[in-house]
């Protein structure tokens, strides 16, 4: 049984990481890829809103890889294998946006201007790499055609995902003519990210025979729709909210953009299970000996937690609108 349990747990752990990484690191990934539309006066309060959270947010892909590592080896030497460049290049993008915080704080009024555009290389560089990675994997991580095709339409449709992450963020924590533009930027986002969607879904399916079957084929197809239908209705009702013809508040509209997210990576799991590699290798099959994985499983159950409620505390503590005279 434990043979069983076990890594089905690690799997859900490691899911759940990554699923709280895309949704936290993404909308301040997002914020950092807008720094390069707003006017120079807006850039310190968008770093300020972002400022207290962005380093408990990248906890979570910490958290991720680690339970890859420890409870799944062979997957991920496969994995990082095969990903290796974009994996080495995203590093490279977080590296940069962590150099790009630190260093605009203590530039010359004449050198932030340079840091707030490396900062803005680092976050669309990561954002980017992290797309192509998840259609790398969608489509089997082999070097055909299909898949590197597949893999660039997910690489610049996450980034859009982010941004408008990014701007219904803003609309929570800013006030003033920076709100506005956070509007406006969240109507100029809405469309690119409703495309991206599409294409993506319609391009799962053809690049992957395993996934095609299990959702194009009675009754699983009766079953899984309200996967789609919640999705493309989350998706309409932030665009009559962001194009005011309907009235909602910015935090309903950034739950919405999680909602999808959630649907989203329950759709994966749905689609591999119970691979972890698309017809190459089951959880059962990449998991590491069971005695490694009860040994694991109390650093795991210490550390969930811990991140958890230090991410629930930071959020408390830091709440609240940042105004224009907000310095981080």
């Amino acid at each position: 049984m434990m043979d069983f349990l076990l890594p089905h747990l690690f799997a859900t752990v490691m899911g759940f990481a990554l699923l709280m990484y895309v949704i936290l690191d993404g909308y301040d990934l997002g914020v950092g890829i807008l720094l390069l539309l707003a006017k120079d006066q807006y850039k310190d309060q968008m770093i300020a809103s972002i400022g207290p959270f962005w380093d408990a947010n990248e906890t979570w892909i910490v958290l991720g890889v680690g339970v890859l590592l420890i409870a799944f080896p062979q997957a991920h030497g496969i994995i990082l294998t095969s990903l290796y460049l974009p994996a080495t290049l995203m590093l490279v993008g977080l590296v940069l946006r962590g150099i790009a915080f630190d260093f605009r704080v203590k530039a010359a009024s004449g050198q932030k201007h340079m840091w707030n555009y490396v900062f803005f290389v680092g976050s669309l560089l990561a954002a980017c790499c992290q797309g192509w990675m998840l259609g790398s994997y969608i489509s089997g991580m082999d070097n055909s055609t299909t898949n590197f095709i597949f893999s660039g339409l997910t690489a610049v449709g996450l980034p859009t995902l982010y941004i408008m992450l990014g701007s219904c963020w803003l609309l929570c924590r800013v006030e003033g003519p920076l709100n506005k533009r956070a509007w406006h930027w969240a109507k100029i986002g809405w469309l690119p990210l409703g495309f991206a969607m599409l294409i993506v879904s319609m391009a799962t399916p053809l690049v992957s025979t395993e996934i095609a079957s299990r959702w194009f084929t009675l009754p699983q197809l009766i079953g899984l729709l309200p996967v789609p239908l919640l999705s493309v209705g989350a998706y309409l009702w932030i665009g009559l909210v962001v194009y005011g013809i309907i009235q909602g508040r910015p935090l309903h509209l950034l739950l919405s953009l999680a909602l999808i997210c959630l649907l989203s990576a329950l759709g994966l799991a749905y689609s591999i299970y119970p691979d972890i590699l698309i017809g190459r290798m089951t959880i059962i099959e990449a998991a590491a000996d069971t005695s490694s994985l009860q040994f694991t499983l109390w650093g795991v159950l210490i550390a969930v937690p811990v991140i958890l409620l230090y991410t629930i505390f930071v959020y408390r503590i830091f709440s609240g609108k940042v105004t224009p005279e907000t310095t981080y």
